[in-house]
């Protein structure tokens, strides 16, 4: 039987990633994954839809996977 997986989407807005700490939070949400048994599988930039009005924000879309046990 071929491997098996697991997939876990995860959305980041600009809020969370614009500034001098960008770097600092995606670096947080991939260890915190991995610790999780998570690997990282894409980063998508998309545009987020907002939670008030109809416009939106810039953001990514981080993909983990994992073996299923």
């Amino acid at each position: 039987m071929a491997g098996r997986y697991e997939y876990k989407v995860e959305e980041i807005r600009e809020g969370m990633i614009g500034g001098k700490m960008s770097g600092d939070k995606l670096e947080k949400v991939l260890n915190s994954h991995a610790r999780e048994g998570w690997q990282l599988r894409a980063i998508t930039s998309v545009d987020v839809k907002g939670r008030i009005g109809p416009g939106s924000v810039e953001g990514l879309l981080v993909t983990f996977e994992r073996p299923l046990i």
